[in-house]
């Protein structure tokens, strides 16, 4: 079992910066996905960024590309997303995922969560 605990949100302008931290609760192996999610009300949960934790890749929606860096420090068993330039439409909660294999952009591809932070950003 894999714990996941999100920290970071807030309230910032548009155009400001924000770090989001994903703690694990153990060492996670190198063939595992970590994936950053975000969620408004009423809709689904949507990809935003993901990696293994060999880091050999990152991948990115569209919506954030170029504006959000994903990243990970193995000594302390975090995942990070750097978000800069944020907009308006960026505000949602933000969640961290973890599975066993591949990133995938599905949410329902992933097995554990964080309990999510709050993003907003105002205009």
């Amino acid at each position: 079992q894999v714990q996941l605990v999100e920290s970071g949100g807030g309230l910032v302008q548009a155009g400001g910066s924000l770090r989001l931290s994903c703690a694990a609760s153990k060492r996670s192996f190198s063939n595992t996905a970590m994936g950053w999610f975000r969620q408004t009300p009423g809709k689904e949960r949507e990809f935003v960024a993901g990696m293994m934790w060999s880091g050999a890749n990152t991948y990115y929606a569209d919506y954030v590309k170029g504006r959000f860096t994903i990243s990970r420090d193995n000594a302390k068993n975090t995942v990070y997303l750097e978000m800069n330039s944020l907009k308006p439409e960026d505000t949602a909660v933000y969640y961290c995922g973890a599975r066993s294999g591949l990133v995938k952009t599905d949410y329902y591809e992933y097995n554990y969560w964080g309990q999510g932070t709050q993003v907003t950003v105002s205009s």
